[in-house]
């Protein structure tokens, strides 16, 4: 049985990807003491994006997390930043809607943007 069908893509990481999501996820545990979750590093990177460390409520929690997810995805196309608020934030569009995916599919598409994010900013090589 096929894992692809019309509707769905089926995302896989390569060992190289692998191994920087791995060291990624090593760095956030040696800098703060716990492993993170993909919730931890999308609260990091949208926290990285927003540029301000402060106490967050739960729904800034969510919206950071949504900034991350977006900023990753327009990596790829499916969002583009359109301007910061007044207050700071950022904010994005969507141009086009992420193929649907299963769970394992979605959450390798974000390892691999993620690690793309840690790249693009320095973070990592």
């Amino acid at each position: 049985m096929s894992n692809q069908t019309t509707n769905t893509t089926t995302i896989t990481l390569d060992d190289v990807t692998k191994a920087k999501w791995y060291r990624i996820v090593f760095d956030l545990k040696k800098q703060f003491g716990k492993k993170p979750d993909m919730n931890g590093i999308l609260f990091i990177i949208g926290m990285q994006e927003l540029g301000k460390a402060k106490t967050f409520s739960k729904d800034e929690k969510q919206d950071l997390m949504h900034i991350a997810t977006c900023k990753l995805l327009s990596y790829q196309g499916y969002y583009q930043y359109t301007h910061t608020d007044e207050d700071g934030w950022p904010h994005y569009k969507l141009i086009q809607k992420p193929p649907f995916v299963d769970l394992i599919s979605q959450e390798n598409l974000l390892k691999k943007l993620i690690v793309t994010y840690f790249i693009d900013k320095g973070i990592i090589d």
